[in-house]
Formats: C-alpha cells, sequence, structure tokens
C-alpha cells in the first residue's frame, strides 16, 4: 500500500456515518458502546494492562515490595510514572463506573518538564481512537439521549433498548430545542452521525489557555455571541450564538485546560456547573448547554499553592481530583527517558561514550532527592534504582524507610528532564570536528551551565558537591576498568602467569610445604611462599588472607575436574580477578607505552596500542573519545 493509499483510508475511516434516531436506538440495543461516556470511552482506548508479579523480580521487588502492578501499553514510554497512570487510570475507570470522579476535574500537579503535558497529549490522542455519536449539525456533539426526559422517557428507553437510566442525564442544547419546535414534536427528523473524536478538527477534543488577566472572561469556555449573525437573528437566538468555547467543543469528549489556576476565578465558574450538573450557562438569555466529557488541567505547583491557600476556592477544591506528576526519581527510568528524546532528534545516530547517560541521569535524580540522615544520598539513589546494597554499604535502609522520611512531596523539585536534555545537546555539539557525546565533556558542561543558572548558593553548592564527590570520581573507576579490561585483552597470558603462581603458591602454603620453583630451582619456604602471596593480596586490601587462599584453592581445584585438570581462566574467579587486576594496575606506568598517543618505541607497542584502540571502538567509544579519555585518565590518576 503506498502513503496515499494509507492517507485516504485514514480519511475515509474517520468519515462521519449517518443513520436514524431509530436506527441509533437499535444500534444502542446491540452495542453499549453507542452510548458510551467519554470515561468509558477512554478506557476503551487505553486497553487492558499487562499485569506484573514484582515478587519474581529481585529489582522490582525492592522498588514495588512484591506488589502486583500494572503496566499499561498505551503509556509504555512514560518512564517511572506508573504511580501516576495508575491514579489516572483509576480516575477514568470510577467515572466510568457513574462515582463521583465523573462530576470532578481531572488535575494534574507537578514541577516544570516533568511530563504533564506530554500526559495530557496522550490522553487527547487516546480520545480519538473510539467514535462516539451525536446529533447530526449540532454545534456542540450533543448525545442523542439528550433528546429525551429522564423523568419520563428513562424507563420505557431502558425496558426496550436495555440503555440504563443513568446515560440519561443531559438536557437538550439551546440550537437543538429551536430543531424540536422546527420539526413541530417530531424528533424522528433528527439524525445520527457517528464522529471520531479530533484534535485537528475540535471535535469533542479542545483545549484553552488562560488569556490577559484583565480582559478574558467566561467566553472562552462557554461561546459568545456571533455579531455577524445578529441582522437575521436576536441576541437570545440560539443561531446567533457562537458555540466555540472550550466546553462547547468538547463535549463528549475532552477538554485539556492549560495552567488552569493562572485564569481568574470568574473564568473558571462555569467549569464547577458543567462538572457538577452535566450542563453550562452561555453567555446569553438561551437554556443550558449540556456537558457530558471530560475536564483535564494542570499547572506547576506554586499556582496551586497560591490557589488553595485562599479560602475563597474552597468549592472549586472540593471538585478537584488531583494526580501528582513528580519528576523521575529511578536512575534506569530517567536513561530510558533520555534515549527516548534522543531517538526523536538527529543525534539518534550519533556516537555517545558508555556512562554518559548514566552519568547525568545520576545527577538529574540526585537533585531531586531529598536528603537522608545517616546515610549517603549516592546509596539513597542506588536504593530507589532497585540496587541490593546490604553487602557495600551497611548504613543504606529500605526503600520504603527512604520514603516515610522525605515525605509525599519527594521528586517535585530538582532538576527537569528538559534541562538535563539541554545540557545532553550542548555535550553532542561541544566538540567542533565531532557530534558525539563523553563524560568528560558532560561533567566540564554541567559545570559551565550550574555557574549560569544563578542558583540559590545553597543549591549550587549541593550541585556542585554531587559531581565532585560522587559522579568525576566513580567515572575515574569506570574508565579506568574499561581501559584496564581493553588492555588486558591484550595481557591475557600475563594475567593468567600471575592466577597460576598464586593458586600453586597458595595451595603449598596451605599445606605447609616447601615449594621448589621448577624454572630457578629456588625453594621457597612457608615464610616466603606468604612473603610472595602478600605481594598479590595486600594491594587489593584483603583483610583475611587465610580464608581467601583457602576458598581461591577449593574452587580451582573443583574447576580442574570440569577442565581436564587444568587451571581455569583467570577472570573466572570474581574476587582473584579483581586481586589480579590491582596487580596489575597498582602503577599506572604499566599502562602508559600501550594506551598513550605519543609514538611508540617500537613496532610491538604501536601493535598493541592499535590493539587497545580497536577494542575501545568496539566498546562503544569513537577514536578521539579513546584519545580524550585514556589522557584525561592519566592525567587524574598522576594527580591524585
Amino acid at each position: 500500500m503506498s502513503i496515499f493509499d494509507h492517507v485516504q483510508n485514514r480519511f475515509s475511516r474517520v468519515q462521519q456515518e449517518e443513520m436514524s434516531l431509530q436506527e441509533y436506538l437499535e444500534l444502542c440495543r446491540q452495542e453499549p458502546v453507542a452510548y458510551a461516556t467519554a470515561a468509558e470511552r477512554m478506557l476503551e482506548a487505553i486497553g487492558e494492562p499487562e499485569v506484573i508479579d514484582t515478587a519474581k523480580d529481585p529489582r522490582l521487588s525492592r522498588i514495588f515490595s512484591n506488589k502486583v502492578i500494572r503496566r499499561y501499553p498505551a503509556f509504555a514510554e512514560f518512564y517511572g510514572m506508573e504511580e501516576a497512570i495508575e491514579q489516572i487510570v483509576a480516575y477514568f475507570r470510577h467515572a466510568a463506573q457513574g462515582l463521583e470522579e465523573r462530576k470532578q476535574i481531572l488535575y494534574l500537579l507537578g514541577p516544570v518538564g516533568g511530563g504533564k503535558s506530554s500526559l495530557a497529549e496522550r490522553l487527547k490522542l487516546l480520545m480519538e481512537k473510539v467514535p462516539f455519536y451525536a446529533i447530526k449539525d449540532s454545534p456542540v456533539h450533543e448525545s442523542p439521549l439528550g433528546l429525551f426526559s429522564p423523568e419520563e422517557d428513562g424507563e420505557l428507553l431502558e425496558k426496550e433498548y436495555g440503555i440504563p437510566r443513568r446515560y440519561f442525564k443531559s438536557v437538550m442544547s439551546p440550537w437543538a430545542a429551536k430543531r424540536l419546535k422546527e420539526y413541530g414534536g417530531d424528533i424522528t427528523q433528527f439524525r445520527v452521525v457517528r464522529l471520531y473524536p479530533s484534535r485537528l478538527n475540535q471535535i469533542a477534543i479542545s483545549k484553552t489557555e488562560p488569556g490577559d488577566e484583565n480582559n478574558q472572561d467566561i467566553s472562552s469556555l462557554v461561546g459568545k455571541v456571533d455579531i455577524r449573525q445578529l441582522e437575521l437573528y436576536s441576541q437570545d437566538d440560539p443561531d446567533a450564538y457562537s458555540f466555540s468555547g472550550g466546553l462547547c467543543r468538547a463535549n463528549q469528549g475532552l477538554m485539556e485546560f492549560v495552567e488552569m489556576f493562572k485564569a481568574p476565578i470568574k473564568v473558571l465558574h462555569p467549569l464547577l456547573t458543567a462538572t457538577q450538573e452535566g450542563n453550562y450557562n452561555p453567555t446569553e438569555g438561551m437554556g443550558a448547554i449540556p456537558f457530558d466529557g471530560i475536564v483535564l488541567a494542570h499547572s506547576n505547583e506554586s499556582e496551586w499553592q497560591t490557589f488553595r491557600n485562599n479560602r475563597n476556592n474552597e468549592a472549586f477544591l472540593d471538585r478537584v481530583y488531583m494526580v501528582k506528576v513528580p519528576y523521575c526519581l529511578r536512575v534506569s527510568e530517567e536513561i530510558n527517558i533520555y534515549k527516548k528524546l534522543l531517538e526523536h532528534s538527529s543525534l539518534a545516530e550519533a556516537p555517545c561514550a558508555p556512562d554518559t547517560l548514566r552519568m547525568l541521569a545520576q545527577f538529574s535524580v540526585l537533585s531531586r532527592l531529598k536528603e537522608p540522615e545517616n546515610s549517603s544520598i549516592y546509596s539513597k539513589m542506588r536504593v530507589y534504582d532497585g540496587e541490593n546494597l546490604k553487602d557495600t554499604d551497611p548504613k543504606a535502609k529500605s526503600i520504603q524507610e527512604y520514603r516515610d522520611a522525605a515525605g509525599v512531596d519527594e521528586g517535585m523539585e530538582g532538576l527537569s528532564t528538559r534541562f538535563a536534555f539541554k545540557i545532553l545537546s550542548k555535550v553532542f555539539n561541544f566538540d567542533n570536528h565531532e557530534v558525539a557525546a563523553n563524560p568528560v565533556h558532560l561533567l566540564y558542561v554541567l559545570e559551565q551551565r550550574l555557574e549560569q543558572e544563578q542558583l540559590p548558593r545553597e543549591t549550587f553548592e549541593r550541585y556542585l558537591r554531587f559531581i565532585k564527590e560522587f559522579l568525576a570520581p566513580r567515572y575515574v573507576d569506570f574508565i579506568g576498568k574499561e581501559i584496564q579490561t581493553a588492555y588486558l585483552e591484550s595481557y591475557s597470558e600475563y594475567g593468567q602467569n600471575i592466577f597460576d603462581r598464586y593458586v600453586t603458591y597458595a595451595d603449598f602454603w596451605i599445606q605447609d610445604q616447601e615449594y621448589r620453583d621448577p624454572e630457578t630451582g629456588e625453594f621457597l619456604d612457608r615464610q616466603a611462599l606468604n612473603e610472595e602471596l602478600e605481594k598479590i593480596e595486600k594491594p587489593a586490601g584483603i583483610s583475611n588472607p587465610k580464608d581467601f587462599r583457602h576458598e581461591v584453592v577449593n574452587f580451582v581445584l573443583r574447576a580442574r575436574a570440569q577442565n581436564n585438570g587444568m587451571n581455569p581462566s583467570w577472570q573466572s574467579y570474581e574476587k582473584l580477578r579483581g586481586v589480579i587486576e590491582h596487580k596489575m594496575f597498582a602503577n599506572t606506568e604499566e599502562l602508559l607505552p600501550v594506551i598513550s598517543f605519543n609514538a611508540k618505541a617500537s613496532t610491538a607497542d604501536q601493535k598493541k596500542h592499535e590493539d587497545f584502540v580497536a577494542r575501545m571502538v568496539d566498546r562503544g567509544y569513537t577514536e578521539k573519545q579513546v584519545r580524550l579519555l585514556s589522557e584525561w585518565y592519566l592525567r587524574v590518576r598522576k594527580s591524585q
């Protein structure tokens, strides 16, 4: 199918389907979706969740305390927002059941750049998926059921067509009342159309923003008189009225009110009657206009606090269903957010050195966390990400302890994802000759940007501490490990020799036997063996060498049985591998001939250097980054 056919088919699919009122009622008998409310249609569009038993996944079990959680494919790329999304879905579920939520405004509260607008856009997109039925030509897309009286016709319609009485709650619009009068009470003359909600055409979806405080009035919500029609109709005639307000357009759908609490309170009053009573008054002396939809509002916390602290707004506050949308507090999910943003930009293919996104995510999350007592904020960040710190940090608390101490407002302050992405954009474009990102440039750009932000002194120093105390030192370790691993692959024989010698010495030491070196003929007694073993153990800080030696020898003896009597690879036993790496890299000078980019003394050194660079490139670095990061690492190590 060509792109032109594809667009044509999409256009054809959403075209109006017309039917008589009688045919519509017959359809209601067969398909309840024909009279479904906006909340019910939204639930259908969201679809069934994926149910996850977190007890089966160690990381998730730590984050969610073994609870069963629901993840909705419709919100798959809203990372770290499980709680907010579950509350939003709960709102629609309760509203669909006809509970109190159907009379309330869905209000998203969160810090700037936290994802409120993205959630609102996704809800509007979902609203477009399921069609609804309306009276043909109605300027407010009203339900055909509004033509019937709940008191007088409800029982008969429920009996004959199976439509529950709770669906007969909206009033007839002034426009429909005028048409009915013209038809002499013959409602069969009304036609019904199937419509798809549309953001583009403002059918059952609208967006309202606060205007100028001095001259904004309720017409942005309820519409106003079209002065061009006053030549033909009187001022209170429905045909002279422009049903252009946000509530008019969003009937049977969803109205988004951006930065709602920036609008004057008088402008918000129609929302109360629209949500509570299902109708609202126009600006002229006509009858009430029906509203059977969802009002979705969002704003930042400062506006909410100002509004909430005003005692005059109590009636309004009671009609708000608030969902907090805090910043992401899990490093892994924050990284996914950056990846998603990069995918939607031309930087998607640009090289990004390992650990760049993780470092930025860690900095962002640290800025959002509340400092814990008697524990490191870095450990708290790792616990929030589902890591198990039982063995590495005895002071680390459980995720629930951290949350209880931090309170419900954690994540409502700090640096936004938008700020982080601006930093990332600058890092990618830092080098004039190569569009690529690496952690060294990130550290530099971060410090520069923080100085320009003119943050409060205390905040600035706290953010700077995160860089100096947590990010930079850990990156030195990380890049050191990367360089060493790439270097080691050309020195695997050297590592194996140290391993084999250590195991032999340890075995003879345990058996309290002298050892004769087959190459030199030298005898080593137990004391001499101990000294040789300590040369390897001490640089790695082995606190209980006796137990460590027994452990290693037992492991090797078991491994030999499955390896034809040969020693296993020196990298096979994690604890000893770390010890050998310490031995190999106790002196940075050993690395220099291979990793430095200076002229090489021999072709053998040049070959080793080229192999090292090639392996670093395989690990995700560009050649230019290998040079930059290696030189940075050697410089930092020298200064320590």
